[in-house]
């Protein structure tokens, strides 16, 4: 189901699943636009006015990512979910097309990326650093190589850990930074022009998301469509 600045993966009492686009963030000040706001707006819309909307935000994803996002609709749900990411029990699939200028496409093929990272502070920015650093934090994905694009790899990735821009800069540190990521040494653009350098897009997309129902405990695993901009990419699927 679409609806303006979001499409809708599933809905019901308990949770909403939604496909996030680009250049949008996750959450921000009420005076600035955000996906909270624009979900906030939706369940009121659909709500009586008696009713308090609530909305849980147990994860978020960057301003230049799409895909699925998950939220809560109650505190109960809220809670189910945070435990669930706690724990890990949450699998995130992310698709990401990758420059590989060096060597065509990503070497090895597949294989997992350990790395520790630390948040610049006051910059919106994450470095790869010593194990030894004071605040450098674990962050481990496992990667494989599911078809080529244009300007080289097209991977699947499965974030064992959540850092900030984990995958982004976990790839660009190996020379694989993610296209249309110029803050991260891309320097091919992806999709539509923007003013604001922040609203940019990049081709990482969330494209899967599998969780327990915080209330009838089934597994259910969901999938979001890509945009058309990945269109220009000519993906081919290889494995």
């Amino acid at each position: 189901m679409s609806t303006p600045g979001f499409e809708i993966l599933l809905e019901d009492d308990a949770v909403l699943a939604v496909n996030k686009p680009t250049g949008v963030a996750t959450q921000a000040p009420p005076q600035f636009d955000s996906l909270e706001t624009r979900l906030k707006e939706y369940l009121t819309s659909s709500c009586p006015e008696s009713e308090p909307v609530y909305l849980g935000i147990p994860h978020r994803l960057d301003r230049a990512v799409s895909g699925a996002i998950l939220f809560a609709k109650t505190r109960r749900a809220a809670r189910q979910l945070s435990r669930q990411f706690e724990r890990r029990q949450i699998r995130k699939s992310y698709w990401a097309c990758v420059e590989s200028p060096i060597h065509g496409i990503v070497d090895p093929p597949a294989g997992t990326w350990t790395d520790y990272l630390w948040k610049v502070h006051g910059q919106p920015r994450t470095q790869v650093v010593e194990s030894t650093h004071e605040q450098g934090r674990l962050a481990i994905l496992h990667y494989r190589t599911i078809g080529t694009h244009r300007f080289g790899s097209w991977l699947e990735v499965e974030l064992e850990t959540g850092r900030t821009h984990q995958v982004r800069v976990q790839a660009a540190s190996r020379g694989y930074p993610i296209v249309g990521d110029a803050h991260y040494g891309s320097t091919i653009p992806f999709g539509l022009p923007v003013d604001e350098e922040r609203e940019r897009p990049i081709a990482l997309h969330a494209h899967a998301l599998t969780f327990f129902h915080p209330t009838s405990r089934a597994e259910i695993r969901l999938e979001a469509p890509l945009s058309a901009s990945w269109d220009d990419l000519e993906l081919v699927r290889t494995s």
